[in-house]
């Protein structure tokens, strides 16, 4: 494998920012119409670039949620409940 130029890691993040601009003004709308742009994306950037940027900016936007609004209160989840666990005592004779 060999490591993209300067131009193409130019042209990469190029494609990514227009990409990311076109989601960010159609958030919550149709988002096909950023279908061109997502190809221009995945077709200046390697496989494993386009992976990567995805899940940064699914985790830029959980930050953002998290400094804006705070951590979700545990009271709503029902995963940090404490829970009751019976078991049947069995004796062996």
């Amino acid at each position: 494998m060999s490591y993209p130029t300067r131009e193409e890691r130019a042209k990469c993040w190029d494609a990514r920012d227009k990409y990311w601009e076109c989601l960010n003004k159609n958030e919550g709308k149709d988002e096909s119409l950023c279908k061109d742009f997502r190809r221009v994306f995945e077709s200046s950037c390697s496989a494993q670039w386009v992976k990567h940027f995805d899940r940064k900016r699914t985790y830029l936007i959980y930050k953002e949620r998290i400094e804006k609004h705070g951590i979700p209160s545990q009271s709503k989840s029902s995963f940090c409940q404490p829970r009751r666990v019976y078991h049947k005592i069995v004796k062996a004779y």
